[in-house]
């Protein structure tokens, strides 16, 4: 144990290699997010990964970007196909990401960008999609910076059971409501701290966890960070989560709404801007007329509402994720900000250098990256135009019916997406089409699906 608590948490390819010749790391993880967010990739001896890995790469089949939750490789994707022959892309290891996998045994991992043959990036890879928008915020003078609240169940069925038994009667951790209820959290901590200390030592900087609104449902809260490494670190979290779940014979879920009678499970983005520097929060100030948040603030906050309607598909992804928006269940069913008000899905925290604002709408099955890059290419877009915020809301959002409503329904959201000429301006054609035919995809086997509560309305009565 102490030659591993030698090994640093992020790594150069030099520290690597003392640690490989030190015996203290033998395999390493190149990996990169598909649309679902998952991890894919490759492992590698780690002396074959310095040999040759690290500095060149490695292929893999691109049907990873075209394909579903089954790895069926779905037809009607113009990036690639059977006719095309499902050839390869090529996986370029992002060396500042390499890092101790602090919950595995003698593990780096390292997140990697795809390029094609040419070497010309992969435009619709879900992590090309927040660089772009991470260079078009530098292009005008700002760094973004993020915060995220990931939300999950915690449950006492493995992975395993849970199979068995058709995902039917599971058995949460806690049996009642424990939001930042200590006690809980307590019978929690084998699990949730083990969590909470893998990633911190794996360099995804944490600031702790806390009970939520559901029985068994836990937050893990992450440190403010430049939005692309807090994009990985929401991955990481997640991937490393349900490891450390299943190795203890435990499952947690990052489902929007695993329960209808439970609350949902979100991922709370905290954003704001700051000078190529990154020590001045451009948001803080005072706007014309006594607001606090300077002029840059509110703009962001009104490009970013302007287009939540027709980018929710890129911060709800799935038919599940639509059920989580639901009166009075602390996630949002309106395009509304307010100061420091749970009933919206803005909602503005902090002030002077802490001013930031909240987005309540993805909920913890997003791919961080495709919500990121919609939060920042519609805040950009709102400083470019000028965007005025609409009046904050105060009182509660739920029993207001005049706001513009979060779409209600995956079909919705996706022709929401597939309409919006802003998508196509800020993330290209070529994302669009295949974004939407990835999600109608989504809908269509939704669609097809025969479930339990058609079962039991209509097996006997019907």
């Amino acid at each position: 144990m102490a030659a591993e608590k030698s090994v640093p948490v992020r790594l150069t390819e030099e520290d690597l290699a003392r640690s490989v010749e030190a015996g203290e790391i033998e395999t390493v993880l190149a990996v990169f997010p598909d649309f679902y967010g998952r991890l894919m990739g490759k492992r590698f001896v780690a002396r074959f990964f310095l040999e040759g890995v690290s500095s060149h790469g490695f292929h893999a089949c691109d049907y990873l970007l075209a394909c579903d939750m089954e790895m069926d490789p779905v037809p009607g994707y113009a990036f690639t196909s059977w006719e095309k022959g499902y050839g390869d892309f090529h996986c370029v290891p992002d060396g500042r990401t390499l890092r101790r996998a602090a919950w595995l045994e003698k593990t780096a991992l390292v997140m990697c960008d795809l390029v094609d043959s040419h070497s010309r990036a992969i435009e619709i890879a879900p992590r090309r999609l927040l660089a772009r928008q991470v260079e078009r915020a530098r292009e005008m003078g700002f760094r973004a910076k993020a915060g995220s609240e990931l939300e999950m169940y915690l449950f006492r069925d493995s992975y395993e059971s849970a199979r068995r038994k058709g995902y039917r009667d599971l058995e949460t951790f806690g049996s009642y409501i424990e939001d930042y209820h200590i006690l809980q959290g307590t019978r929690e901590e084998p699990i949730v701290g083990a969590i909470v200390r893998a990633l911190d030592a794996s360099g995804v900087p944490m600031e702790g966890s806390k009970g939520e609104w559901g029985p068994g449902q836990q937050e893990l809260n992450s440190r403010f960070s430049d939005v692309l490494d807090q994009a990985d670190g929401n991955v990481l979290t997640k991937h490393a989560a349900k490891e450390i779940a299943g190795r203890q014979g435990l499952a947690v879920t990052f489902m929007a709404k695993w329960n209808e009678r439970l609350a949902g499970s979100s991922l709370h983005q905290h954003l704001s801007l700051w000078n190529e520097a990154g020590d001045e929060n451009v948001f803080a100030g005072w706007s014309a007329g006594g607001v606090e948040g300077s002029d840059l603030f509110r703009w962001f906050l009104g490009g970013w509402m302007a287009h939540a309607e027709e980018l929710a598909a890129l911060a709800a992804p799935s038919v599940n994720s639509y059920k989580r928006f639901q009166s009075a269940s602390f996630a949002p069913t309106s395009v509304a900000w307010s100061r420091d008000n749970r009933t919206v899905g803005f909602r503005v925290v902090g002030q002077g250098e802490s001013l930031r604002i909240e987005c309540r709408i993805p909920g913890a099955d997003a791919n961080p990256y495709l919500a990121y890059s919609a939060a920042l290419a519609a805040g950009l877009d709102g400083i470019s135009m000028r965007i005025e915020p609409p009046p904050a809301f105060d009182g509660d959002a739920y029993a207001a019916k005049s706001l513009p409503r979060v779409p209600g329904t995956l079909r919705e959201a996706t022709e929401r997406l597939a309409s919006s000429l802003f998508a196509r301006e800020a993330f290209g054609a070529d994302f669009v089409d295949h974004y939407v035919h990835f999600l109608r995809t989504e809908q269509r086997k939704f669609d097809e699906a025969v479930t339990d509560w058609e079962k039991a309305r209509f097996f006997e009565r019907g």
